[in-house]
C-alpha cells in the first residue's frame, strides 16, 4: 500500500447496535431471542430491520410486506411494526453508557445506533481489547444490547472493523485492524468488495469498478492524489485513511439545522379538509419541538400536500405553499395560525390524500433574531410564557396530554397503520403492571 508522511497514530472504534430495532423489541420480549423477527416501516410496508435468524429466510431489507406474507406465516416471523418511543430512549442509554468510557470531546454520536470514540489517549496505559471487551459487557449486561465494535487507526478503518466484528464471528463481535499483521490485513481487504469502504456508493464503486478498482485493498493501493483528480477530495481521504492515516476528526456538535421538515403517510387515504388540519397541526407540533429543542426561530413556513405517487395522472395532486414571517418565531399558536391557511389555500376536494407536512426553514439562532420595531412586546411575552408553560405539561405528563386542537386524539383516520407495535415502556400510559 502507498503511504504518505507518517503522523502521530490515532485510535478509533466504532460501536453499532446489532440489528438495533429487532434488539429494542427483545429487551422486553426475551421469549423472542433466537426466533426470526422483524420490524416494519411507517404504515406496517416494508422491512426496515431483520434479526440474522431472519436473514437467514431470505428476507431483505425494504422488500414490501405484502410479498413476504406467506414466508412469515410458514416460519412463524414475529412482526413488530416501528416503534420510534421506544428506539430513541433506548439509543439515548445507549450514547450514554458509550460516552462514560471517554472525556465528552471523545465521543461522537454518528447515528440512533452507532457512536466513535477516540481511544488515542488510552493506548499507553489501557489495554484497548479489553477495553472493548468491557464495554460490550457493559451494553448487554445494563442494557441488554448486543453490540459490535470495531478499532482502528482511522473512522474509515473502524468503519470497516465493525463490519467484520458482525460478519465474522470469529472476532467475537470485536475487531482490532489497529495491530493486525499487515499481510493478514490486505487478505482480508483484498476479499472486501470496494463498495463496503464507508462513503462510497455504488454509483461510486462502478466509476471505481472501471478503473480496475474492485475490492478495498485495489483501493487503499491507490494513489490518493490521481482519485482526487478523478473523482473528489473526500475519496481521496477515504484512501488515506484506508492506509492508516486519519483524515477525519470527531465531530463534536452536529451542524445547524437549515430546515426542519415533519411529515407522514397516512394510514387510509384522505379526503377531509378537518382531517388533514389535525394531521397537519400534530406534524407542526413535532417540528416546533425540534425547533425549540435547537433554540432556534424560523422565517419561513412550508406547507406541502400530495395525493399517492400511484393513482392515475388525474387523480395525481401535488402542492406547495410557502409564507416568509417579517418577524422570526417559534411559537406553536402563531404558525399553526399560518399553517392551517397555507393548507386551506392548496386543498382541493374529491382527491384523496395520503400525505401532508410543514417545513420549517430559513432558520436563525433564537438569540440572534433582531427585534421588529413594530413587535407588541406585551403580546410577545405572553405567547412566550403560554409556551413555556404548553412546554412544561408535556415534559411532566406526556406529548399527548395536552395539544393544540384535536391532533391528540386517539384513532384518528390519518394516523399511521401500525397493527404491529409493541407498547412504549417508557410511558406511564403502557407501562406494564402487576396484578
Amino acid at each position: 500500500m502507498n503511504h504518505i508522511q507518517q503522523q502521530a497514530p490515532q485510535l478509533y472504534a466504532l460501536i453499532d447496535i446489532n440489528n438495533c430495532y429487532v434488539s429494542c423489541e427483545r429487551i422486553f420480549q426475551p421469549q423472542l431471542n433466537q426466533k426470526a423477527v422483524i420490524v416494519l416501516s411507517n404504515n406496517d410496508g416494508c422491512v426496515v430491520a431483520r434479526s440474522e435468524e431472519a436473514k437467514a429466510l431470505g428476507i431483505t431489507m425494504a422488500v414490501p410486506f405484502f410479498q413476504i406474507q406467506d414466508l412469515v406465516q410458514q416460519h412463524q416471523v414475529q412482526v413488530f411494526s416501528s416503534n420510534y418511543a421506544l428506539y430513541a430512549e433506548m439509543s439515548n442509554r445507549f450514547h450514554q453508557l458509550a460516552a462514560e468510557f471517554v472525556t465528552a470531546d471523545e465521543h461522537e454520536l454518528y447515528s440512533i445506533d452507532e457512536c466513535f470514540l477516540k481511544l488515542t489517549a488510552y493506548t499507553k496505559n489501557h489495554d484497548i481489547d479489553q477495553m472493548a471487551l468491557c464495554i460490550r459487557q457493559r451494553m448487554a449486561q445494563w442494557l441488554s444490547l448486543p453490540v459490535s465494535i470495531g478499532i482502528g487507526r482511522s473512522k474509515t478503518e473502524a468503519k470497516i472493523a465493525n463490519h467484520l466484528a458482525k460478519k465474522l464471528t470469529t472476532f467475537n463481535g470485536i475487531c482490532n485492524l489497529s495491530h493486525i499483521d499487515p499481510c493478514a490485513l490486505e487478505h482480508i481487504y483484498a476479499h472486501l468488495d470496494v463498495s463496503t469502504v464507508w462513503g462510497v456508493g455504488q454509483r461510486q464503486a462502478k466509476r471505481l469498478k472501471a478503473l480496475a478498482i474492485h475490492s478495498v485493498y485495489d483501493l487503499a493501493s491507490s494513489d490518493h492524489r490521481l482519485l482526487k483528480k478523478h473523482f473528489n477530495v473526500v475519496l481521496a481521504r477515504t484512501v488515506l485513511e484506508l492506509q492508516g492515516i486519519s483524515c477525519l476528526e470527531l465531530a463534536q456538535q452536529p451542524h445547524a439545522k437549515q430546515q426542519i421538515v415533519a411529515s407522514r403517510s397516512f394510514g387510509t387515504r384522505i379526503y377531509a379538509l378537518d382531517d388533514l388540519k389535525e394531521a397537519l397541526g400534530l406534524y407542526l407540533q413535532d417540528a416546533l419541538q425540534r425547533l425549540r429543542e435547537q433554540k432556534l426561530c424560523c422565517t419561513c413556513l412550508i406547507v406541502f400536500l400530495e395525493s399517492s405517487r400511484f393513482r392515475s395522472n388525474k387523480d395525481n395532486y401535488r402542492a406547495t405553499l410557502s409564507y416568509s414571517l417579517s418577524q422570526a418565531s417559534d411559537s406553536l399558536f402563531a404558525l399553526k395560525k399560518i399553517a392551517l391557511q397555507l393548507l386551506t389555500q392548496i386543498y382541493r376536494p374529491d382527491i384523496a390524500y395520503k400525505k401532508c407536512g410543514v417545513m420549517l426553514s430559513d432558520l436563525v439562532p433564537k438569540h440572534y433574531m433582531p427585534q421588529d420595531l413594530w413587535r407588541d412586546d406585551q403580546h410577545h411575552e405572553i405567547d412566550a410564557r403560554l409556551m413555556q408553560s404548553y412546554e412544561n405539561i408535556q415534559q411532566r405528563f406526556g406529548k399527548h396530554k395536552i395539544a393544540l386542537g384535536a391532533t391528540a386524539l386517539a384513532q384518528r383516520p390519518w394516523h399511521m397503520q401500525s397493527a404491529y407495535r409493541s407498547p412504549n415502556y417508557f410511558s406511564w400510559a403502557e407501562l406494564p403492571s402487576v396484578k
